[in-house]
């Protein structure tokens, strides 16, 4: 199928917000480029990898939608979000179908997170190590391989955890990885949530392709009675998460350990406040320019 690719040319200190904008808008998928580069295919990153922030002055943001996307719509709303975007500055054009997944498979290599947690992509074997929980990943258009920094906060914390028999609630679970990931290092059943009807199919793929499928139950958000759940995740933004918070606190047993991410830096004493009315414990950690929150379910 076509698609709608919308280029848009930053700052390197306007990147963060205008790829926080192009997520809440629902890009299927935002790539980076040097804008002064000769060649600027030869430098694109599909998700720049931990600690690989593009150093170039000026930064063309790439992102994919549906063919049908309205493009005013997309200009007005950027418009409103980015206060200094002026609407000739947003390029649209048309795509043609291609396999995405395996382009993004060449940007892709082993990682790992914690003390034993390893994402994999298919095109690569894993060692043989018992000691290594390994979750082999093919996200496609759907967010989420490990390599940004909010992805990797919320890997480390997961990986931290005694996730022995516990049951997980990923919300906003993209390709699945956090969710996935859990069950890998032992938790006992997840739920996935995205109103993304594309990641719910990334993430059910990826659980088959990693042996988790009967274990990981994925939704729309409000789809069904969920109970509350021994361990919840979002990773998602800062706006979501401050609205949300009551649902996040009705989601998580009391005493279940939570961990929230997508906040930039500079959004998360709103949040402290905000989920301080229904958990204790909490902490802070960063990456780069990216927040993680934690903490516990009140009692």
């Amino acid at each position: 199928m076509p698609w709608l690719e919308l280029s848009l040319v930053v700052r390197t200190d306007q990147q963060p917000s205008a790829e926080e904008a192009l997520d809440e808008l629902g890009a299927l998928s935002i790539t980076l480029q040097d804008a002064d580069a000769e060649t600027p295919d030869e430098q694109a990153i599909f998700e720049p990898g931990v600690g690989e922030l593009p150093l170039w002055p000026t930064i063309t943001l790439n992102a994919l939608f549906d063919a049908g996307t309205d493009r005013r719509g997309l200009i007005e709303t950027l418009s409103e979000l980015l206060s200094w975007l002026e609407p000739e500055q947003v390029v649209f054009r048309d795509v043609a179908d291609q396999d995405w997944e395996r382009a993004w498979m060449d940007q892709f290599k082993p990682m790992s997170f914690g003390r034993r947690l390893w994402i994999y992509p298919w095109n690569i074997e894993p060692p043989e190590d018992n000691d290594l929980v390994v979750v082999r990943l093919d996200p496609g258009l759907a967010f989420g391989s490990g390599t940004h920094p909010t992805t990797a906060l919320c890997l480390e914390w997961l990986d931290g955890l005694s996730l022995g028999g516990k049951t997980v609630i990923d919300y906003g679970c993209g390709s699945g990885i956090l969710a996935i990931a859990a069950l890998k290092l032992g938790a006992a059943s997840a739920v996935g949530i995205d109103n993304d009807p594309q990641a719910l199919i990334a993430s059910a793929d990826n659980a088959q392709r990693n042996g988790v499928a009967n274990k990981l139950a994925v939704f729309e958000p409000g789809a069904g009675n969920m109970a509350s759940a021994d361990i919840f995740i979002a990773n998602i933004l800062a706006g979501p998460l401050g609205a949300l918070a009551p649902t996040f606190a009705a989601l998580a047993k009391p005493g279940a350990p939570f961990a929230i991410s997508g906040i930039l830096a500079g959004q998360q004493e709103e949040l402290l406040q905000r989920y301080a009315e229904w958990f204790d414990e909490l902490q802070v950690d960063t990456r780069e320019d990216w927040v993680r929150i934690s903490g516990r379910r009140r009692v």
